[in-house]
């Protein structure tokens, strides 16, 4: 055995340890006196013990305190729900007297909308039948008729909208948000993605939390089942009680917290301290958050029946309670890429949920809600004023849906101090391109941002020496929008 096999309790010395032991430790001693007076060592103690969740002030006061996202993950057809465009009438079946835009499939004549619109409110903006429940709080709304992103593409569509980049991995906006204010409910997650039957195209990726701390992912909940042990798995302990699940976490808690102390500040080791400590608390709220039986019978019918129904009420439920950030997507996949046979889907789909969200903007209202919540709905881009043609692989063969469009979309807000029966900027008179006050996803980010009470450019966090922020190098705040 050699001299430094008899006293060195490990085979390799790290900086901090050679600090500590060499000259007496007195390396040690100069390096924490400096630490302490650059305020580093607070700073890190105070990460190292202080719930990464508790609420936070927000740069300058927010408009809004939560925020509850209402994906149509796929891409509604903005000329068929919230842009009407009488030109399509006169052009149907015709060419454009334009150039088709180059979109992901091949594209033909123009293609009129099926569905009839009719004005709503003070404001008389119009909206499509498919969702006339939604349009009686029109004055409630900014429909942003402007929208434009990057590629024709789902996958870059999907990441550019929730993480602000379409390739590199990025924080997602609930991460970002959830990390800048915490949540009010530390019994319940501070980020909640519901997505009924499984996935949505990117999958996890839509909600991750990037470089930012683990704790701020949004948690998953399969809307499908009503069970809490099927929504939530494993939420509900059927060996221990509550007292000895407590006296478990402890020890766990103990142990990991000096596995922290000797290694210094590890996010990941951090998040996943939270993680445990709030699937324990989770058991006391969540069967009662995700159940929504003890509605009163009129407030259940107001949001009609079906899954998609029950998640919205879910959504308010959980923003009534606290929660910071609530994702609700249609469902698995891309149920809105509707490549053919839109009449049929694009009716089926917001059948399912027009009833529900109409609901939630006057339930908001009535509770006093609506003006501290920012409900925002649309989905990864639009669809093509014209016909997709029919091409192997891509669809039936028929002649009777629409392409994927980036070039000009609708997205609305509502409530969480945006400007009420309003319509922000214009696509062409046919529908293809935003042409007036256009919207790009950077600035929507930029200007949910502020509602929210952070300025985009500033409201950073550090990264392999950068500093990175949501809309990264991009994005400007449409201040019109902003009540």
């Amino acid at each position: 055995m050699t001299i430094d096999q008899a006293h060195s309790p490990e085979p390799v010395v790290d900086r901090r340890d050679m600090l500590r032991r060499c000259g007496m430790g007195m390396g040690g001693l100069m390096f924490s006196q400096l630490l302490a007076e650059s305020g580093s060592v607070q700073k890190t103690l105070q990460a190292a013990t202080s719930n990464p969740l508790s609420p936070k002030m927000p740069q300058f006061p927010a408009r809004a305190k939560h925020v509850i996202h209402l994906f149509m993950n796929g891409g509604p057809s903005h000329v068929d729900t919230f842009d009407p465009k009488p030109k399509l009438d006169e052009f149907h079946g015709k060419k454009l007297p334009i150039e088709n835009l180059r979109t992901e499939r091949p594209t033909g004549a123009a293609f009129k909308s099926p569905f009839k619109f009719q004005q709503y409110g003070e404001s008389g903006i119009p909206v499509s039948e498919l969702f006339k429940h939604t349009a009686e709080s029109i004055d409630e709304i900014a429909v942003i008729r402007s929208m434009h992103a990057d590629a024709p593409n789902h996958e870059p569509s999907l990441l550019l909208m929730n993480c602000g980049e379409a390739r590199q991995i990025r924080p997602s906006m609930g991460s970002w948000l959830t990390y800048g204010m915490g949540t009010d409910n530390q019994n319940l997650p501070a980020f909640v993605v519901m997505c009924p039957g499984g996935y949505p195209i990117q999958e996890s990726q839509n909600w991750q939390a990037g470089f930012l701390p683990g704790i701020y992912q949004g948690t998953y909940i399969d809307t499908k089942h009503k069970e809490i042990n099927k929504l939530i798995a494993n939420v509900e302990n059927n060996r221990l009680g509550k007292s000895q699940q407590r006296k478990q976490l402890d020890l766990l808690q103990q142990m990991n917290e000096k596995h922290l102390q000797e290694r210094g500040h590890d996010p990941k080791l951090e998040a996943r301290i939270q993680a445990y400590e709030l699937a324990y608390r989770m058991q006391i709220e969540a069967a009662d958050v995700f159940d929504v039986s003890s509605e009163p019978k009129h407030i259940l019918d107001m949001y009609g029946p079906g899954v998609q129904a029950r998640q919205i009420l879910i959504a308010r439920r959980l923003v009534e309670r606290g929660v910071r950030f609530v994702q609700v997507w249609h469902g698995a996949g891309q149920p809105w890429d509707n490549h053919d046979d839109i009449e049929v889907n694009h009716r089926r789909l917001a059948g399912q949920c027009d009833q529900a969200i109409g609901a939630l903007l006057k339930d908001l209202k009535q509770r006093g809600l609506l003006e501290e919540t920012l409900v925002i709905w649309g989905g990864e881009f639009g669809r093509t004023p014209v016909v997709e043609l029919p091409k192997k692989g891509s669809n039936a063969g028929k002649i009777n849906g629409r392409d994927h469009n980036h070039w000009g979309f609708t997205t609305w807000m509502a409530g969480g101090g945006v400007r009420g029966g309003y319509v922000h900027g214009a696509t062409d008179e046919f529908g293809f391109r935003a042409v007036e006050d256009k919207v790009h996803v950077h600035d929507l980010h930029a200007t949910i941002m502020k509602l929210m009470g952070f300025d985009h450019e500033t409201f950073t966090y550090r990264y392999a020496g950068r500093d990175f922020r949501f809309t990264d190098v991009h994005g400007r705040v449409v201040n019109e929008l902003i009540a």
